[in-house]
């Protein structure tokens, strides 16, 4: 316990903030690079044709054997994509691809900016302010967003796309860890009213000395 408790200091939660906050810059610039894999037709998916079936298929290669994939990317969820009456993928089943892919990264990629705004001030020594309570309210928002909105706004982007092609189908299998990132999400939004609740306890302390 003494070992644990030893890590309940200034020095290391100021070393420690000032870490995760490049470490969520490169989240930033890792999903921003993912985001641009995704509109050059990167994103892998399942694909049946009229003569077979192809797993972590893109749209970016007409060849879906294993030995052709490059760089692929893929929100954890299960795509399945049925191609035309001449085995091939609507532009319109593509576009859908991307605009799943971005509903899923852009909230991703706003939470984490507020996050590493967080521990810059943190690492600054900056702690009990409602600067950073606003702000791990957003980050708790967003990830709350995207646990319960995304995965039905996945749901009926997929069917407009599907809607939308003139051959062909786009179906997902989305919103297996909802339950779990939700969890997450209202623990972030407690700690931003316990730093808010804080903040004006003290102002009233100070204001009534």
């Amino acid at each position: 316990m003494k070992a644990i408790s030893s890590l309940l200091n200034e020095s290391f939660a100021r070393a420690a903030s000032r870490f995760m906050c490049y470490a969520c810059r490169l989240v930033l610039l890792f999903a921003a690079f993912c985001l641009v894999l995704a509109c050059m037709g990167r994103v892998s998916f399942t694909l049946f044709t009229s003569q077979n079936t192809y797993q972590n298929a893109i749209y970016a290669e007409e060849d879906h054997t294993p030995a052709s994939r490059r760089l692929t990317v893929n929100t954890g969820d299960d795509f399945y994509v049925h191609a035309d009456a001449d085995d091939r993928i609507d532009p319109a089943i593509q576009a859908g691809l991307v605009l799943i892919y971005a509903a899923q990264v852009l909230p991703l990629m706003a939470a984490y900016w507020f996050l590493s705004r967080v521990f810059a001030n943190v690492g600054r020594g900056s702690i009990f302010t409602d600067q950073n309570a606003r702000y791990l309210l957003y980050y708790g928002l967003l990830r709350f967003f995207s646990a319960l909105c995304v995965p039905f706004l996945k749901l009926l982007i997929a069917q407009l796309a599907t809607l939308a092609a003139q051959g062909g189908t786009l179906t997902l299998s989305t919103g297996s860890d909802m339950i779990n990132d939700m969890v997450g999400s209202v623990a972030f939004l407690v700690a931003a009213y316990i730093i808010h609740y804080g903040i004006h306890l003290q102002d009233e302390v100070d204001h009534t000395l």
